[in-house]
This record gives structure tokens, sequence and C-alpha cells, in this order.
């Protein structure tokens, strides 16, 4: 089946508050569509539901990234491309850059949006892991204000979020205070380039001496939606890696993780490659730690 623009009707207002007026006065009717790269896709296959889109595309006030003191803000409107281009997020906040670079080609790059990529709650999102490994926070919007709750918090369910139906993906916060911390980003995928990953997973940890003092550990394609390991992350909170420690961390990912059999991969691969993936991150920075 084929998707038929005659059974689709878009409009594009052009300012935030026209949009956000737009759907208060229509709420739920209006599907929201940024870059487009998710939706074209199911419009063209004929799986589009939503019948009524209206265009974030080029408006001004979801575009843009600030740097502040203390955090990068950045529009639910920014494109990939604008995140590769940007030297101080590339210095500051090396995994969000580099997971950018996995989104597709360039020309996908240049179209798909940050915002769009976390609403579309793919379990396999790429930028997701980097960005609940920041600690990252969604600032939500619409008539009435704007409210933020922490990434972590923002998936509920598989191609579910907290968005009531009038509100908006406004801006992503994320901290700048890991510069100081050890990093880790890894895809896994049927290849290099242009793949969606079967398991992907990132890490920041800070360490007290040899002890594990704060960490982050986050994976897409592991659960429902991309998920902070919570579980694995208590387990080496205060502990030194060792052999008895990174075992534990591995029973932790085994027991948390709760993936799904789909063409691109099976369950059962998709834990083992995260556990081996743990246990990679936690040896690299032991080494690193250990070459102060």
């Amino acid at each position: 089946m084929r998707g038929n623009a005659e059974t689709h009707f878009m409009v594009a207002p052009g300012s935030l508050s026209a949009i956000l007026d737009l759907m208060v006065s229509h709420p739920g009717e209006w599907t929201p569509i940024a870059g487009g790269t998710e939706l074209m896709v199911a419009f063209a296959s004929g799986r589009l539901s939503a019948r009524k889109l209206v265009s974030l595309w080029g408006v001004p006030e979801l575009r843009f990234i600030q740097a502040t003191e203390q955090d990068f803000v950045i529009g639910a409107g920014t494109t990939f491309l604008d995140i590769r281009a940007h030297a101080d997020v590339a210095a500051a906040l090396p995994l969000l850059a580099k997971s950018a670079g996995w989104i597709g080609s360039i020309a996908n790059q240049s179209r798909a949006t940050l915002g769009g990529n976390l609403v579309n709650g793919s379990p396999a999102a790429d930028s997701s892991p980097a960005l609940l490994a920041y600690d990252a926070e969604i600032e939500i919007i619409s008539q009435k204000g704007k409210r933020k709750v922490p990434y972590s918090e923002f998936h509920t369910g598989y191609k579910r979020n907290v968005l009531a139906a009038d509100e908006l993906l406004y801006a992503i916060h994320v901290p700048r205070r890991f510069s100081g911390h050890r990093q880790y980003l890894r895809k896994v995928g049927t290849r290099r380039a242009m793949a969606i990953s079967k398991v992907a997973m990132a890490a920041t940890a800070l360490f007290d001496g040899s002890s594990v003092r704060e960490i982050r550990v986050a994976a897409a394609s592991l659960a429902a939606f991309p998920t902070r390991l919570f579980g694995v992350e208590s387990v080496l909170q205060g502990k030194a890696i060792t052999k008895a420690t990174m075992l534990d961390a591995r029973n932790a990912l085994l027991a948390e993780a709760k993936p799904i059999d789909d063409i691109r991969s099976t369950s059962e691969y998709r834990i083992r490659v995260a556990a081996n993936l743990l246990e990679e991150l936690l040896l690299q920075f032991l080494k690193e730690e250990s070459s102060r």
C-alpha cells in the first residue's frame, strides 16, 4: 500500500504561537511534523494514521543552540547537522556530537531534528543514549506555559511520552558538568553508516580514587524505549571496578534488559552484545583512570 496525499492535510502556521493556538483549540487533532524523516516514510508506505499535520519546519523559535555557563539549550527544531557543525557542542558534549553523525545520511541529518527524534520514541533512537548519559532535561511548552521533566522520565512506553495533546517539546537542556567525566558511546549495527542500531550504549562516570563516585549508563534497543540502566548504576555506585563488580553489573543488566525480537536482531543477541558493551566501557574507564 502507498500513501495517498488526498487523505492527509497539512498546515504551516510559521510561528510557535500560532502552532500552540491551533493545538489548544483542537486538542489531539493535529500531529506535529518537523523534518519529516520518520513521518514521511510512514506516509509513503501507507502507514501514516495521522490525517491532519501541523508543520514545525522553519519555525525560528524552535531552531537554536544556546550556550550558558551551566548547560546547552538546544531547540527541538535543531537539526543533527546543526549539532554536528557546532564547535562548542562537539567540545563539551562529544557523545551527542558523535551520535548526531549516526542519523542516516547527510541529507537525513539536514532535515531530522533532535526534538523529532525524541518524540518519535523509537527504542533504537540514536541520540537518546547520549542524552540520558548526560542527564538531559526536556522542556515542554503549551499556551499554559513551560515545564521541565528529566529525559529519563519522558518516555512512558513504546512510542509514548508525557506530552499532553496541546503540548510541544520545546528544548533539550544538557548540562556542561560532564567535561571531567569518563565518557563512552558505542553503536552496534549491520554496517558502519546508515543503519538502525541493534544495540547502542552510552555512559559517563566520575571516579573518586579507584571508586565510582557517579555513573550513568544508558542504552537503545534494550527496552520499549531508550532507557537508563538504573540497576546497573546502583551495583557500580561507590565501588571499585573489579572482576567481582563487573560480574555484578553484568548480572544486573541481564535482569534489567527487556529487548524484543524484530527483523534486525533477536533479544538474545541484543542482551549478549549489551553485556559485552558494558564490560568494554568499564574496562575502558578502568584503563583511563589507572593511566592518570
